[in-house]
């Protein structure tokens, strides 16, 4: 039997109260950020918010995490749909890869619609670091519907 790939998922502070179901669904269904393990067993091992910006849990959640078998770490899709986008993204996704050696992925479910459309508009996704953030989540529209 194949390893399991092993997941954390850390979540945006402002959606503490989160119950995780649109990460879940995604998940099961291998959308989004997930779609990457399509044909894979995955086995969900921790899911937690940062605690606040500046992300204080940034420092300790992934650690466990690798403890318990950790394999990758997610970084949901909260993080860049929520309004502002975090900050501090890319300097979590650096500092878990560096320090704790587990690669980190931007994002878990697919962007809802309704978020799609608001950064649209609003121009918040205009620069080109933004591409390379969104790719794993950004679905087509069906897809983003799905999710709203």
């Amino acid at each position: 039997m194949e390893t399991p790939v092993r997941i954390g998922i850390i979540i945006c502070d402002r959606y503490r109260t989160c119950a995780g179901g649109k990460c879940l669904r995604s998940l099961r269904n291998r959308e989004g950020a997930f779609a990457r393990y399509r044909g894979q067993d995955v086995e969900l091992i921790g899911y937690t918010s940062c605690a606040g910006c500046p992300g204080g849990n940034i420092e300790y959640a992934p650690e466990e995490m690798k403890k318990n078998g950790a394999t990758v770490i997610h970084l949901a899709t909260g993080l860049v749909v929520g309004y502002p986008p975090c900050p501090h993204l890319a300097e979590f996704q650096a500092f878990i890869e560096e320090k704790y050696g587990v690669p980190v992925v931007v994002g878990t479910h697919p962007i809802p619609q309704k978020y799609f459309t608001t950064h649209m508009h609003l121009g918040t996704w205009n620069a080109p670091k933004w591409q390379a953030l969104l790719e794993p989540t950004l679905g087509d529209e069906p897809t983003r519907l799905a999710y709203d």
